[in-house]
């Protein structure tokens, strides 16, 4: 390595650019994986007791399971219409 390539710009190359966005994504799935398999039941079947009450869409309702190490906490976040 010369002193001159010290300054130069390096340039990635496509392969590493794809690799990372693949690394991502797998990160990303392996995250998803963790959810418990009735989330997406439960998320429906609040969806379903809300709209008795109030008129929602399915993107106004979103629930997450927190993992500490002992206990694991449910959040759910319901955006609610202006009258």
């Amino acid at each position: 390595m010369s002193f001159l390539d010290y300054f130069r710009s390096k340039k990635t190359s496509s392969a590493s650019v794809a690799k990372e966005r693949l690394q991502i994504i797998v990160a990303h799935e392996r995250g998803q994986r963790e959810q418990p398999d009735y989330l997406p039941q439960l998320q429906q079947e609040l969806l379903e007791v809300i709209r008795k009450y109030v008129q929602i869409s399915d993107d106004m309702i979103q629930v997450d399971v927190d993992r500490n190490d002992d206990c694991s906490v449910l959040e759910l976040n319901v955006t609610l219409p202006e009258k």
